[in-house]
């Protein structure tokens, strides 16, 4: 019960946040929003975590450069957070964004032979999976549901409407539904930096970490190339979405050695802009 009382006041604010938002515009929302987080976000339980994935991250690195890479996120949060109420205009433009690859997008989708888009929780996220339904890919994608679930199914519309029509929840029925959408010819597209509790353990970042092997289980079963992506926000909150190279999985021996490709090419996107990645996830609980 007492749950039930936090997510029902957590989502009451969150509703208040985003009228507020719709009412002052996407611009000055940004501003104010990635203030607000900046100097609310180092107070909640979870920078305990942040805290302890940098040590993890890098030993080498001093103090203050970690609280910058704190700062820096939590302001990239709070323009998130704010970007939900703006999807629409984001759906429907592509100014906001430059898309390096997208020759390969193209290929992908004239040879109609389905692929599996790995990638991470950064920059704005929500927006691969759009970017991609907008280059043409049929796609289904997967996704956790909140716990709040007040506020959950905002979010499950917001993304069906404007990101991906095709979504999967995160389980072992999400599994028998990625199957399927294969068999229709869609890609299917999930992030891999989340922590998975019956996932296998997987060096990320020279620990140990319970890494998702859904990826490599599809790709190597169906004969799939897997394909990273990479977003990064710039200056003027203008994106870059990277598409990698597709990955050749029948070089690979087991699931295990293409996870751990997998997570080495996390691991390169991260160092290559730490501060757009959400430290918030206890990746090695």
């Amino acid at each position: 019960m007492i749950k039930v009382i936090k997510y029902f006041f957590e989502a009451v604010i969150i509703y208040l946040f985003f009228f507020i938002i719709k009412l002052i515009g996407l611009s000055v929302s940004r501003s104010l929003f990635s203030f607000i987080f900046n100097n609310l976000g180092p107070f909640i339980k979870s920078s305990n975590i942040v805290k302890k994935n940098l040590n993890i991250f890098s030993t080498h690195i001093s103090e203050k450069q970690k609280k910058e890479i704190e700062r820096n996120m939590w302001k990239n949060y709070g323009k998130t957070f704010v970007e939900y109420m703006f999807l629409n205009k984001f759906r429907t433009g592509n100014l906001h964004i430059r898309i390096e690859g997208k020759e390969i997008l193209e290929e992908i989708y004239h040879k109609k032979k389905p692929v599996i888009f790995v990638s991470g929780h950064f920059a704005n996220f929500e927006l691969m999976s759009m970017e991609l339904t907008k280059n043409k890919i049929n796609l289904a994608t997967i996704y956790r549901p909140l716990n709040n679930f007040f506020l959950n199914p905002l979010m499950e519309y917001l993304r069906k409407k404007y990101v991906c029509i095709n979504q999967i929840k995160k389980g072992r029925q999400g599994v028998k539904e990625c199957v399927e959408y294969l068999k229709k010819d869609h890609s299917i597209a999930l992030m891999i930096d989340q922590r998975l509790g019956e996932g296998d353990r997987v060096t990320f970042f020279n620990k140990k970490a319970h890494t998702t092997s859904l990826p490599a289980q599809l790709s190597l079963k169906y004969n799939l190339k897997v394909v990273p992506i990479f977003i990064e926000r710039e200056k003027k909150d203008s994106f870059m979405m990277k598409i990698y190279k597709p990955i050749d999985t029948s070089l690979f021996k087991d699931k295990f050695e293409l996870t751990l490709k997998l997570n080495q090419i996390l691991e390169k996107m991260i160092i290559k802009n730490p501060n757009q990645w959400i430290w918030t996830h206890d990746r090695w609980k």
